[in-house]
């Protein structure tokens, strides 16, 4: 029998993907300006600024079903595998965003695009992302929440110097509806709550962003640039091309 808290915890996973797919409007927003900067050829460029929100990036990059002209911006500083404390460090850096995104080579081009998924929204280099994106002429889509934005004091050590929020600070919003706290499970005689949501909400939004754009592409006869499973026959041929077509033009690619 499943015991009441892993029920608790799929029913909020559940409720929240339900709230996560009213979000239409700004997905298919979205969707346009990725799939319209896709048919320039352009790479789409995705960074999760701080900890597991690289995993949202990872989500989209490389993936079965997911697009081939991913930029994804994995950068070693905040990633965890380099170390948690390291990792919260580095996205409370000022400043620190600038260099990364050009090595990534962000705005070269006019039109590109950028998504930036950060669950909590309010960090230095997510802020810094936003702002310098928008400097260098990037349009700016963000996953993320407003669930902290609007709670946490905007003195608060993990936020941006301005207390600016990453929902206010980029063209497009989609809204993860991050439950407050991310963990939402209590144990009885465990002071903390546990079961978080965060990556659920990133990973399940990006993928409502990658099928809309689909659609989009789809309807201006233009065909996705989708990869499909090495682990199927033809896979590996398949993916090739893609990688021939986007090669030179990401990063990281496959």
């Amino acid at each position: 029998m499943m015991s009441k808290e892993a029920r608790q915890y799929a029913d909020v996973i559940s409720s929240v993907l339900d709230e996560i797919i009213t979000e239409e409007e700004s997905v298919k927003k979205a969707a346009a300006l990725v799939g319209d900067s896709i048919m320039r050829d352009q790479v789409i460029h995705v960074i999760g600024p701080g900890g597991h929100s690289n995993m949202g990036v990872e989500e989209m990059f490389s993936r079965a079903g997911g697009f081939a002209c991913i930029n994804a911006i994995l950068d070693p500083g905040t990633n965890l595998s380099h170390g948690g404390f390291r990792s919260m460090g580095v996205e409370r850096t000022p400043g620190y965003a600038i260099p990364v995104l050009n090595a990534y080579r962000v705005g070269k081009t006019p039109g590109e695009v950028l998504i930036i998924i950060n669950a909590y929204g309010v960090n230095c280099m997510t802020i810094d992302c936003a702002l310098e994106a928008k400097k260098r002429g990037v349009t700016t889509i963000a996953i993320t929440s407003t669930s902290f934005a609007e709670k946490l004091p905007k003195d608060h050590p993990s936020r941006h110097p301005t207390g600016a929020n990453l929902y206010q600070s980029v063209d497009v919003f989609i809204n993860n509806h991050l439950p407050y706290g991310d963990a939402i499970v209590s144990i009885e005689g465990c002071e903390q709550s546990v079961g978080p949501t965060s990556t659920f909400c990133n990973c399940f939004a990006a993928n409502y962003l990658v099928m809309e754009t689909c659609k989009y592409l789809v309807s201006k006869g233009y065909t996705p640039p989708v990869f499909r499973s090495g682990n199927l026959p033809g896979g590996d041929e398949y993916n090739k091309v893609m990688f021939e077509k986007y090669s030179g033009k990401a990063i990281l690619l496959f």
